[in-house]
């Protein structure tokens, strides 16, 4: 039997922690917010904002969709003996079970879910596992240049403090408010990673991710080139955030706004090349447990990221413990982080005790349609 690549599971682990810390620090109040960043924090926490507006967001979610397009590549490899037909509606199934999970996700623990996003990307992508190489680069390069183009990335920087669906006051408020959030980032939310999930299918058809060792040229210039522009790229939203530099007229945000998202993308690939690069020298190392325990996250990452979802359910929401006023940048980053090291110290125990996760067995079932025992 053929040994599990450890790339893609060991950068899915890893992302895990850049997911957390993408996510939570939006639940914060503050006297000023800007862009999920309260301003009045002392200097660790604009050291921290930094950091964060940085290296992590807008840059975590690119690499997931590019791994979510290399993973339906893969089962569209596996499954190919059934015929065209018969891997779409594996891939409907797949979809199914996502948009499913994730408005559950969405309405009842986190309403920035992106499973059903996803679920909705895969519903409309499983006509593009059988297109052409210069069909699916063209359709990347295409959704890549409107992302880049001046408008609607000044929300990047918003001074909205955090929306009633992210912190209900109750039950009902909670239900009320987030179905129809949840709906619109299901819709919408698509749209922002067709470019990665189209990559994905593409690197997944070459098993780039798989067997690094054939495309180390392809590999090292795609993480210099993209962590090198993302780093450079975030650099005028992050220094704004961060409250170096004083918040630049509509015109200029409308320009740096997309800036940042769009190096962010090119992040995303470069840091999946480098944890891909990373792995070869990784594979065959014996012990590993560290390792061994973040791919172990990477094999699970979607009980892991629901996980994550519980804890900052319990940390926020008003009618438990409400922390979104006492914890500051810096003390959120942590709480993150030390949630983010649970999941993988839970991952790798379900690896030692030879369990899978249960999200995914069950969205296993439904797609292959095994019976649910």
């Amino acid at each position: 039997m053929s040994t599990r690549a450890l790339g893609p599971d060991l950068a899915r682990g890893f992302m895990l922690l850049f997911i957390a810390l993408a996510n939570s620090h939006y639940f914060l109040r503050g006297a000023s917010v800007l862009g999920g960043y309260p301003q009045d924090g002392a200097a660790l926490d604009r050291g921290v904002t930094w950091l964060i507006a940085t290296f992590v967001d807008g840059r975590a979610f690119p690499m997931f969709g590019l791994l979510f397009g290399y993973g339906v590549a893969q089962i569209a490899r596996r499954q190919e003996a059934l015929g065209p037909w018969a891997v779409r509606r594996l891939l409907w199934r797949r979809s199914l079970v996502l948009v499913v999970v994730g408005f559950l996700h969405a309405v009842l623990l986190y309403v920035g879910d992106i499973l059903a996003a996803y679920g909705v990307l895969l519903f409309a992508g499983a006509w593009l596992v059988r297109s052409k190489d210069r069909w699916l680069l063209l359709t990347a390069l295409c959704f890549f240049v409107l992302g880049a183009l001046p408008g609607g990335g000044s929300l990047a920087i918003s001074s909205e403090p955090p929306h009633v669906s992210m912190l209900p006051p109750d039950l009902l408020s909670m239900v009320v408010q987030r179905a129809p959030v949840s709906l619109y980032v299901a819709l919408l939310g698509p749209l922002g990673f067709v470019c990665p999930f189209v990559l994905g299918l593409w690197a997944g058809r070459r098993r780039v991710l798989e067997q690094p060792q054939r495309y180390p040229r392809l590999l090292v210039s795609v993480a210099v080139v993209g962590i090198g522009a993302a780093v450079l790229g975030a650099q005028p939203i992050s220094l704004v955030l961060a409250g170096v530099v004083p918040i630049p007229d509509r015109a200029t945000l409308e320009l740096l706004g997309p800036l940042h998202d769009t190096t962010g993308l090119l992040g995303g690939l470069g840091y999946a090349a480098l944890l891909s690069l990373i792995a070869v020298r990784l594979q065959a190392r014996r012990p590993r447990p560290v390792v061994d325990a973040i791919a172990a996250a990477g094999q699970r990452s979607m009980t892991c990221y629901l996980a994550q979802s519980i804890v900052w359910a319990v940390a926020f929401t008003p009618f438990l413990l409400d922390l979104s006023d006492p914890l500051t940048v810096a003390g959120t980053a942590l709480l993150a982080a030390t949630t983010w090291l649970g999941t993988v110290l839970l991952a790798d125990w379900m690896r030692r005790t030879g369990r899978r996760g249960p999200f995914e067995v069950l969205i296993r079932r439904v797609t292959y349609r095994q019976p649910l025992r």
